[in-house]
Order: C-alpha cells, then structure tokens, then sequence
C-alpha cells in the first residue's frame, strides 16, 4: 500500500512509529452514528415551542392595552355609573388629565357626591377652645410713631406692616379676649393699593379661592372640578402688579370688561410694600381675612398650582368633616424644622446668616428638634391652605405672617414655631396625597422680577 493511513467505509487504521518498527498494525475502529431524519411535524413544534413565550407576552400586552383603552374612552364612560360631567365652564384639555389621574390611583381626598355638593350650604365656623373673641389690629388703632430704634430691628419692617418689638412679639403669643397684634396694613400709606371697585367685590365675598403673581412670574390655572353651586357662590380671586399683567398681556392674554380672565376676578395690586416678591405675595397668602372682611372661609393656592376639586366640598372635607379650622398639607420630605432650615440653606433658598438667626430665636425659645406634633408630622407644606375666617384662626395667621417678615420669607420654617406657641386647636395636617388631589401642580414657568425700590 502506498500509504501508512487510510479510512475505509468508517475504518480507521492508524499506524504509529512504534508499531512501523515492529511490524504490527494497530486497527481502531470507529462506528459511524445513525442519524434518523427528522420529520417535519418535530421541526414545527420545536419552533413553536421557540416562539411560543414571546408571542403569548405580546398577545397579553395587546389585550391590556386593548381594555385600559376601552376603560378610559368616552363611550365607556357615557355607558356606566360614572358621575354627570362637569359644568360648561370647565376647561376640556384640563379635565381629561384630571380623569386620567383619578382613574390611574384611588383618590386621597375623600369628597361628597355630586348631588350632595350641589346641596351644601355654608356653616358657621366652630368655636375654638381659645379665649380670643375679638383680634384688633394695631393699625386702626391711635399709636405714637416708633422710634427710630424700633425701625432698625428688622429691615423688613415697614409702614405697611407696623414695627414689631419683640417685646410686642411675646405678648401676642398671650392670647385674650381681646388680642391686639400687627397685621399688616398698619398705616394708609403702606402700600398694597386696590381700587375702590375692585374693594367692594373683595367685600361681597363669602368664600374665596385666592391665589397671586407677581412680578410676571407664573401664568394664571384656570380652576375646574367645581360644581355650578359653586362658581355662584365662590370667589376666584388672582392677585396681579402691573408686571403680571404686562407678562400676560404679551401672551395674548387680556382681562375682559368683566374684569375676569376665565373664572378668576383679577384684582390689580399697584405699590407693593416689598422688594421681596416672595413677602408680598404673603399678603394675600397669610392675611387673606384682612383683604376679604366679611368671607367667612377661604383657599389659597399657590400661582404653579392649579385647583381641582370643588371648593364647598373641599371645605366639607377638610374643615368640617374633622371639625377644623386650618388645614394644610405635611410635608413631604421631611418633619423637622431645624432639618427644614439646613436644606433651605443648601438649596439657596435663603442666606446661611438669616436661617442661623431665626433658628437659634427658636431654640431659645424652647421650640424642640422634635420630628412629631400632635401625632403628625411637624411641619407643613404650604401651597394649599385652607382656613375658616374666624377669630382665632386671623391671629394665628397674623403671628405666622409676622415671623415671615421678621425672618426669611420661607413659611414653613416658621409655621411649627406658631402652631407651638399658640397651640391653635383644630389645625388639620392632612397627608401629601390629599393635596396631590387637591391641586395640580406646574412649576413656576419664568423667574420672578424683583421691585427695584427700597422697603418702606
């Protein structure tokens, strides 16, 4: 043979060094595997079984896409129990983003059927377990002027808000029966002017929803969700400087000879007593009661907010379903107020200085780093707040809209002091989620333009 290996018919004859010396030939024989064909059905189920998982995952998505559409379309909604539409005078775009979110999670806030809305009437605010049956503000009464020491305590301290001493300070945390405290508005040339129409309408109001821009800051939310009891019997009152309404003017968005834009009565604010836009647009978020004399109940809602539920209803809810007067949100991060001051100073929302003097006022006060009040949460977040007007409820507002001004203008920082001090009753902390379905919230659209003109 011419060749020491060969392979014949699955025979293979190998031939090593060893055994070529020799003489021998090993033979090593390999069986050749039988491979039965596979028949066509088994290729099939093989592939099938490969593309069984997906296939059946996608058929799933496409059924539960299929139902949320049919649940949430109009004709589903017009075939079941679902509550009557709202009122005309709602904004369309808005409220399909409404229904989205309530059908998306279980509503928070519990609130009284509509036809039970349509039928509430106004109550009397409850009687508090506090001496206060009067509030006399120091500005309608004859006062001496203050000395020039007493102006130079604060610079924030005004004409407009009166220039509080702290000896002044520690009585109005002694309430009486008849309580004398600043509250703004301390002399008639302080500013925050309104005309005399735009006086009496604020005077006809028994229920106010109030919110503010100023310094062209924020666009205006037009509310929805209210009943047509309601938008006959409430307020939406916008407060506006001349900056504001230049903003929006350039936007195309012009106030009607109604004075309205949509459902808000804009009320134009001409001499703003600060240079910080933030403390004037405390005014009117604190002080509502001194705007609005005879309402016996009021909402704010912050400018990057939008209200969406009905105001009687949210009153029923908040107020007198827990026989309140002040309801506002806990906040959502955190609990504590000192915790509240260290991320206000990383957040540059005010000076390390201004936070470190307000804080050690506190703790000389006796105000504990203590993270639960009441059972609640200490501290509050206040984009929404809801209030009855009565007598106690104003001087806790007017000691709370003092500490703003005597220290920074960040108003969660200084709510905890007065709720400890004061000790109001019926203040109603209500959870983060209440207030997610109590307002939407935007963001403020543009920075806000500070007054070029020195305080008072």
């Amino acid at each position: 043979m011419s060749s020491s290996s060969s392979l014949i018919q699955g025979i293979s004859i190998s031939v090593s060094d060893d055994d070529e010396a020799s003489g021998k030939v090993r033979v090593r024989v390999r069986r050749k595997r039988n491979r039965h064909p596979v028949s066509a059905r088994r290729r099939f189920l093989r592939r099938a079984a490969r593309l069984g998982g997906p296939l059946l995952l996608a058929a799933l998505a496409v059924s539960l896409f299929a139902y949320e559409y049919y649940r949430l379309s109009p004709f589903h909604s017009s075939s079941s129990s679902a509550p009557p539409p709202p009122p005309p005078t709602q904004a369309a775009g808005n409220l399909s983003r409404v229904d989205r979110a309530d059908r998306a999670r279980k509503s928070c806030l519990k609130m009284l059927d509509t036809e039970m809305l349509q039928n509430l009437e106004l109550r009397e605010p409850p009687e508090q377990n506090l001496p206060v049956k009067e509030v006399v503000y120091r500005s309608s009464l004859p006062h001496l002027e203050d000395n020039v020491s007493s102006r130079m305590t604060n610079s924030r301290f005004n004409s407009f808000t009166g220039y509080q001493t702290l000896t002044e300070r520690e009585e109005s945390f002694k309430p009486k029966e008849t309580t004398v405290v600043h509250c703004g508005f301390y002399s008639e040339n302080g500013g925050f002017r309104v005309s005399d129409v735009d006086k009496d309408y604020m005077r006809s109001c028994r229920v106010v929803v109030a919110t503010c821009a100023f310094g062209g800051g924020d666009d205006l939310h037009q509310p929805i969700g209210m009943t047509e009891v309601s938008v006959k019997k409430v307020c939406y009152v916008a407060f506006w400087d001349e900056v504001t309404l230049s903003a929006q003017h350039e936007e195309g968005k012009k106030i009607g000879e109604d004075l309205r834009i949509g459902l808000w009565r804009i009320i134009l604010v001409r001499d703003l007593p600060f240079t910080d836009q933030r403390l004037n647009g405390k005014i009117p978020k604190l002080i509502s009661h001194r705007l609005f004399p005879m309402a016996r109940y009021s909402i704010w809602v912050d400018s990057k907010s939008q209200f969406r539920r009905d105001p009687l209803g949210v009153i029923e809810a908040l107020l007198w379903r827990s026989n309140s007067s002040l309801a506002l949100s806990e906040h959502g991060a955190r609990s504590s107020l000192y915790d509240e001051g260290n991320a206000i100073v990383k957040k540059h929302k005010a000076t390390p200085e201004e936070v470190k003097i307000q804080l050690d006022q506190y703790r000389q006060d006796g105000i504990p780093d203590d993270k639960r009040f009441n059972g609640k949460k200490a501290l509050a977040e206040a984009s929404a707040i809801v209030r009855d007007h009565a007598p106690s409820t104003n001087l806790f507002m007017c000691l709370w809209f003092n500490e703003v001004v005597r220290f920074t203008s960040r108003d969660q920082l200084s709510f905890p002091y007065v709720l400890r001090r004061l000790r109001l009753p019926g203040v109603h902390l209500f959870p983060v989620c209440a207030r997610k379905d109590l307002v939407n919230s935007f963001g403020h659209r543009r920075k806000v333009k500070p007054l070029a003109k020195e305080g008072r």
